[in-house]
């Protein structure tokens, strides 16, 4: 399981330290996307095939189905680690999340986001105040809190 915020920079070339924790829970080899609400989602190669599967499950007979995989999984990327625990984001995956400089990683249970930043700030400070009304909202997660 993945959790926790850390804050890293990218080099000139587009790299990323990911914290040690995280690249034991990735693995070797992992797959890199383009996530919702303007992140990166990062899967492990299990976690990447269950998902998948589920998305092959999606109707392809509808509009919208067959966008979201279509851009989901044309964005997607193969990657590494270097000796150093960096990975390269590619430059098309950058572009989307608008990462430049400052990143912030954060683990979200089965999975990895990076975000920009300031993206990161704007959307704690749009959501943050919400936190209590959205575990009310989503009943599941409320009796399970």
């Amino acid at each position: 399981m993945f959790m926790g915020e850390y804050q890293h920079n990218l080099d000139e070339k587009g790299r990323v330290t990911v914290p040690a924790r995280f690249r034991e829970g990735l693995g070797a080899e992992f797959v890199m996307t383009k996530g919702l609400d303007n992140c990166l989602f990062i899967y492990p190669t299990d976690e990447w095939e269950v998902l998948t599967e589920k998305l092959r499950q999606l109707p392809f007979t509808r509009s919208d189905a067959r966008a979201f995989v279509r851009l989901f999984f044309s964005g997607a990327a193969h990657a590494v680690f270097d000796s150093q625990g960096r990975t390269i984001i590619p430059a098309n995956l950058r572009t989307y999340a608008d990462l430049d400089k400052e990143a912030v990683i954060i683990g979200v249970g089965s999975r990895i986001e990076i975000w920009d930043r300031r993206e990161w700030e704007r959307f704690q400070d749009a959501t943050e105040e919400s936190y209590e009304e959205l575990a009310e909202e989503l009943t599941d997660l409320g009796s399970i809190l």
